[in-house]
């Protein structure tokens, strides 16, 4: 892909709306002659945008005072290519453009380096290849950057309050516990054991509850016996007696039999304790003797006490011991609770005592009847059954919570146990940490976590991705600087200049890679820069040395470019501040590379320099233009290089010979001016010792008979008379040997002899 030819330039630098362009044809070398100002600068930029799609090289060239904007055709491999409307429409080819721009890029501002120049001249050692390597390690790097400020983000949305002494990683890092909040719990109450020691140490274990039971089989026999010995009808005469006596008759009766005996003393009978009636005749005397025997006492007896033992077991004492018993089987559930699991005491206490009171009444009701006739059988009553089946529930009831409160004294032994060793300190931090991973995973800290430590992860990521690419990266650098140092040197050999680079390193900078490398003159390593005073680039390098480390740095990149074959390069006033010597070099340094290139374009204002570029090119291959004035802008023109080129030696040469050929009275007096120039210009060349710049021929024929015959000898005696006989022929048309010279007089014939011996003696050597 080459360019083919420039179609446009409107209102871009000089160029105000030249078509002259698209009738020059550009080939795979191509001159551009200008005078500094006209252009040349401006041709090498649009060649840099075209490569680079930078807009800005263009747009900053817009022609002043220009009403529209650039507009730019060309045509690359036959394609026509467009700026217009701040853009290229197509896509670029690779040009790689040396000019002011790249060695105020690479090398050095002025006599500064400054660190752009560093980093910028670090991607021209790299290369292409190297480029890529390093853009990906500071894609990496600028991503690790991001990742950096999206963490802050995140950072920012988990307050300190929430995640307490732990840094946001460590909080977001807590794992989740299924069972947290029981966790939380028991820590809280180990914690809270902890600081109650010592009421722990005092406070009791539960204690078993119980109130007593009523037996109810037992009741039930008792007021269902009777004596079986006892008639029924005399049973029943005393029984019906016994009622009409009313309440407390029978045990009136039953208290009073014993009393006959004692009052019959003296008698043959038995006497009416009361009256002292005689009793024989008293026909329910002797049943009362089978009613009221030993059997009956006894039964009595059992009714009174299971009277008693209910009225004692079942007393007020009793229930209020029970009542004690609750209240601080309460209390203790209160204060446990603080340390475990445990449900509260919720005993209806007055609902009980209303239902055991009624239980024990309507028992001891019974009972009493069942004293007052112990001989007639009697059960409890249906609702003595109910209230005491009442009663027997809540019996249950306690003894079921008695054994509930009391198998929690063994995880109380322990509490006790480890609140008198328990560390408080380390009791809060468990506590904290279980608190913390509570709120880590708990809505809305647990989504800003997972965001936080999804960025953490992508950040781990990217550093690995970075850490891999700077391997590769460094890889490359191992084997590129020194190559590209060797090669940086090597040019600067072919150039003849007086010092080498060393040292050329990459270093790696927060702001980016750069290199590094030092000026090595006389053996003595130079630095970039002296902060402190001292030699350095800025005061030991010359502007022709400058200039001459930029094209060396120039051809050493393009010696590492894979694709330099399909590259156009661009070459602006490579010649500014060289010495001759090292034009030449240059010279040769671009014709090599021209044979490994897709195109060369050369822009200078020397036109020595342009001649010699144009010498034994290829004449199919090579082109020229020149970019001359029109008005107050430029234009583009074809440059007749051949014409250019032409000395004046080379036109006195010429006038003479076409003069030999076919005399013209027009040119005979330029003709005989010319014969004592070709003379001087030939023993400067055959005689440089000997015929310095500044010689005359009369000094120089002198020196040259004086040293005839000696080992020094010039010329022989045969050249030294003809130079002489020329010389006086030729002083006739100069006005430093002839006052008189523009009006002495011409004869052809003879001019045309001299002419010929002129040119014969210059060509002897």
């Amino acid at each position: 892909m080459t360019v083919d030819r420039i179609h446009l330039l409107r209102n871009i630098g000089q160029f105000d709306s030249v078509t002259a362009g698209a009738q020059l044809a550009l080939t795979p070398l191509t001159l551009v002659y200008a005078e500094n100002g006209r252009g040349k600068t401006t041709l090498a930029t649009i060649l840099r945008s075209l490569s680079t799609g930078d807009a800005a090289l263009i747009e900053d060239r817009r022609r002043l005072g220009a009403a529209h904007p650039p507009h730019i055709v060309l045509s690359v491999a036959g394609a026509a290519l467009t700026y217009q409307n701040g853009g290229w429409r197509q896509p670029t080819p690779r040009v790689a453009v040396f000019d002011d721009n790249f060695v105020a890029e690479n090398v050095c501002a002025g006599i500064e380096i400054e660190s752009s120049h560093r980093q910028n001249l670090h991607e021209l050692i790299l290369g292409a290849q190297g480029v890529a390597l390093n853009a990906e390690v500071q894609r990496h790097v600028a991503a690790i950057e991001q990742h950096i400020r999206d963490l802050r983000q995140k950072e920012a949305a988990i307050p300190t309050a929430q995640r307490g002494s732990l840094t946001v990683e460590a909080f977001c890092a807590l794992p989740q516990v299924a069972d947290i909040d029981l966790r939380i719990q028991e820590a809280d109450r180990n914690l809270a054991a902890a600081n109650a020691a010592d009421a722990i140490r005092r406070r009791d274990e539960f204690l078993p509850i119980a109130i007593p039971s009523f037996d109810i089989p037992a009741i039930q026999a008792l007021l269902g016996r009777t004596l079986a010995d006892v008639k029924a009808d005399a049973a029943g005469q005393v029984r019906d007696h016994l009622r009409r006596l009313g309440r407390g008759g029978e045990a009136w009766i039953g208290e009073g039999l014993p009393r006959i005996a004692g009052v019959s003393e003296g008698h043959d009978h038995d006497v009416c304790p009361f009256c002292e009636q005689d009793l024989a005749g008293s026909p329910i005397i002797a049943h009362y003797d089978a009613y009221f025997s030993e059997a009956y006492n006894d039964l009595k007896a059992a009714i009174i006490d299971t009277g008693k033992a209910t009225a004692a077991d079942h007393g007020g004492e009793i229930q209020s011991a029970f009542e004690r018993s609750i209240r601080i089987a309460g209390e203790n559930a209160v204060f446990w609770r603080n340390f475990m699991e445990l449900d509260a005491v919720a005993v209806d206490t007055a609902a009980i005592m209303r239902r055991w009171s009624a239980a024990r009444d309507a028992v001891l009701a019974i009972l009493r009847t069942k004293a007052a006739a112990p001989l007639e059988p009697m059960e409890l009553s249906e609702d003595a059954v109910a209230f005491v089946e009442a009663y027997e529930a809540d019996v249950a009831d306690l003894a079921e919570l008695s054994a509930s409160i009391v198998r929690h004294n063994a995880q109380i032994a322990i509490i006790k146990e480890q609140a008198a060793a328990a560390n408080v300190a380390a009791l809060t931090s468990d506590l904290e940490r279980a608190r913390a991973i509570q709120r880590r995973h708990t809505p809305p800290l647990n989504a800003a976590c997972d965001a936080y430590l999804a960025e953490k992860d992508a950040k781990t990521r990217t550093e690995q991705l970075r850490d891999q690419a700077r391997d590769a990266l460094n890889q490359y650098r191992d084997n590129i600087f020194p190559t590209y140092q060797r090669a940086i040197n090597d040019y600067l050999t072919r150039f003849s200049a007086g010092f080498r680079l060393d040292a050329v390193t990459s270093v790696n900078t927060r702001a980016g890679s750069s290199a590094s490398y030092n000026v090595l003159i006389n053996n003595v390593a130079v630095a970039l820069s002296a902060p402190n005073g001292g030699p350095s680039f800025r005061t030991t390098l010359s502007a022709g040395d400058r200039n001459t480390l930029a094209l060396a740095f120039f051809f050493a990149s393009l010696e590492h470019n894979p694709s330099l074959a399909d590259t156009i390069l661009v070459i602006d006033d490579p010649m500014t501040s060289l010495d001759e010597h090292r034009s030449l070099t240059t010279v040769e340094e671009v014709r090599g590379i021209a044979r490994r290139v897709r195109q060369v374009i050369v822009l200078s204002h020397s036109k020595p320099f342009l001649c010699a570029m144009w010498a034994d090119a290829d004449t199919q291959l090579r082109s020229a233009i020149r970019i001359n004035r029109d008005g107050n802008g430029s234009t583009l023109a074809a440059w007749d290089v051949n014409q250019d080129c032409i000395t004046e030696h080379d036109r006195r040469h010429a006038m003479v010979s076409e003069y030999i050929r076919a005399a013209n009275a027009a040119s005979e007096r330029a003709v005989a001016q010319a014969l004592r120039p070709i003379l001087e210009a030939f023993l400067r060349v055959a005689y440089p010792a000997d015929f310095p710049p500044g010689k005359m021929l009369g000094p120089f024929i002198a020196v040259c008979r004086q040293r005839l015959g000696q080992a020094n000898q010039i010329m022989g005696q045969s050249d030294i008379d003809e130079l002489d006989r020329l010389r006086n022929y030729a002083n006739r048309f100069h006005h430093d040997s002839n006052p008189a010279w523009q009006t002495a007089q011409i004869n052809d014939q003879e001019l045309a002899g001299f002419a010929r011996r002129v040119l014969t003696f210059a060509s002897l050597r």
